[in-house]
């Protein structure tokens, strides 16, 4: 899994590019990869609008819409179960079925 910053850090970082640095100055001196720096870059200017992409609060809102997906997916699944039981147990015309 990947190593997850800080938003703060990552707002340093990129502050540190707009102050002049190199991605590879900065990378080197804080221990981290410049892919990530690349990474975290291209992000910015996908938010501020200067480049194509998905931006971070679509991305968050997408993660989020994804994960009640998958509880309501669950929750489906729990429900029908619990139905297919009822329907071994109670006969269509309300009364119980003989025990085998």
């Amino acid at each position: 899994m990947p190593r997850s910053y800080p938003p703060e850090f990552r707002r340093k970082v990129l502050d540190l590019l707009k102050a002049g640095r190199t991605v590879q100055q900065v990378a080197a001196d804080l221990q981290i990869s410049d892919q990530t720096i690349y990474n975290w870059r291209r992000q910015e200017r996908i938010d501020a609008g200067l480049e194509p992409g998905i931006t971070s609060s679509d991305l968050a809102e997408l993660v989020a819409a994804r994960r009640r997906i998958a509880e309501l997916e669950t929750e489906l699944a729990v429900t029908r179960r619990a139905s297919e039981l009822l329907r071994e147990v109670v006969s269509p015309k309300g009364g119980s079925r003989p025990s085998r």
